[in-house]
């Protein structure tokens, strides 16, 4: 009986000590580019998508948070990029949604699948330049920390991050010059 009071105080003071970690989306080693865009982003938004929208689970707990630092992360990794060209005539936006953010209720290891979809956009004439749904995961081991909250938070650090990571080696390859949807035919160039 001793044995197993002592193993339970152990169990307790060792959860006691782990504390739950902040969201942190903000994406390590980016480093700055050599090739810019042509282009000067004037805007970045971040939003989650609608029930009809979503391509799988969006908690309500996400509602506020989520967005504004996936927002804050996202500009932080384009800053240190110094991908867009500040002195460009080309003006383009950069709006985020959030299709998916998939935390795991319970479980040993925790994964968390996140789902965005990237746009960027011609201000003058509304083009799509570029789009694409990103998918990602996040994966702590059990081993990480005794509590499930603890690993959960982490996993959905770690799936931001690998989703912001995944996008920003897309937008190395982006070519303003030839949108991806253009806003009319004549916006096309040769």
């Amino acid at each position: 009986m001793k044995k197993y009071f002592w193993a339970i105080l152990a169990v307790l003071a060792m959860t006691g000590c782990a504390s739950n970690p902040p969201l942190n989306f903000s994406v390590p080693n980016v480093g700055h580019v050599q090739t810019k865009i042509d282009a000067d982003m004037r805007s970045l938004t971040v939003s989650l998508a609608r029930p009809d929208e979503a391509t799988g689970k969006i908690p309500a707990a996400a509602q506020h948070e989520v967005p504004q630092m996936w927002q804050a992360a996202l500009t932080e990794a384009l800053n240190r990029m110094a991908i867009f060209s500040d002195e460009s005539a080309r003006k383009v936006s950069l709006s985020v949604k959030v299709l998916e953010l998939d935390v795991p209720a319970f479980g040993a290891s925790m994964t968390t699948r996140t789902t965005a979809r990237y746009e960027l956009i011609d201000r003058k004439d509304g083009s799509i330049i570029y789009t694409q749904d990103v998918s990602a995961e996040g994966v702590v081991p059990a081993g990480y920390a005794f509590a499930g909250v603890i690993r959960a938070r982490e996993s959905i650090n770690r799936s931001v991050q690998n989703n912001i990571g995944q996008f920003l080696q897309a937008l190395e390859t982006v070519d303003v010059t030839r949108p991806m949807f253009p806003a009319n035919e004549a916006a096309v160039s040769p």
